[in-house]
């Protein structure tokens, strides 16, 4: 009973875990967050160096359309790809399901991994790179051994922020996932719908500290950078 109050229980708990569709819908939330976390944090870091090695106008103009999944609403986002998926699938071998969905994440969590490498890339010294090649170094080593270790803090910003959109996401989910898969967040959504059962509390209690608990790495690895930049600085 949620209303009569018996201590404190596991009970739950372990009812979740052995909740089949449940567990089925955790393995697909972590598993889409794992691969568009990692596919957006590399295709996002490509396209921030992109992005800056530009010129001025054209950087701005392309930097305002890959915000534009950040200052939608997010049922827009989702209604818009789930039209451009149903329209592909016409000329194209698939259906709305697991891949959509992996695409759907990949799509709206590049512009968060862009917005947390651009800023590490102006905090660079563009002379570190001719300094590296007129070492001897070619300029795939300097990528590798100058570039990647300066911007390091904000790839691992962008791809915690990416995993952690990705895992809270419902939304746009909810569109481009299609019959046959469900994350968590789509289960929740269903179950509630019913009765709300004492294991949708503890789902709820285990994300929510999963969710805090990156956050606050993500908020301690910000600071700790801060007090080192200002400690060089002065």
């Amino acid at each position: 009973s949620r209303t009569v109050w018996h201590g404190f229980s596991l009970h739950w708990y372990a009812e979740l875990f052995q909740n089949e569709r449940i567990m089925n819908a955790l393995y697909t939330t972590l598993l889409v967050s794992v691969l568009a976390a990692v596919i957006a944090t590399i295709a996002g870091t490509a396209a921030a160096i992109g992005f800056y090695s530009m010129k001025r106008r054209p950087r701005t103009l392309l930097t305002s359309v890959s915000n534009i999944t950040l200052t939608n609403a997010e049922i827009i986002t989702g209604v818009s790809l789930m039209l451009l998926f149903v329209f592909l699938g016409k000329f194209l071998p698939f259906k709305l399901g697991f891949g959509t969905l992996l695409i759907a994440h990949i799509s709206f969590n590049i512009p968060y991994v862009i917005l947390s490498v651009m800023p590490k890339l102006r905090q660079m010294d563009k002379n570190l790179i001719d300094a590296a090649q007129d070492l001897g170094c070619t300029w795939m080593q300097a990528f590798w051994k100058v570039v990647v270790p300066e911007i390091k803090p904000g790839i691992i910003n962008g791809m915690l922020i990416a995993f952690t959109m990705s895992v809270d996401d419902f939304v746009i989910s909810y569109f481009t996932a299609g019959a046959k898969t469900s994350t968590l967040a789509m289960t929740i959504y269903g179950m509630a719908k019913r009765r709300i059962s004492p294991k949708m509390n503890a789902v709820s209690t285990l994300l929510f500290v999963t969710v805090l608990t990156l956050l606050i790495i993500v908020n301690v690895r910000q600071a700790r950078q801060e007090k080192a930049m200002s400690r060089q600085k002065k």
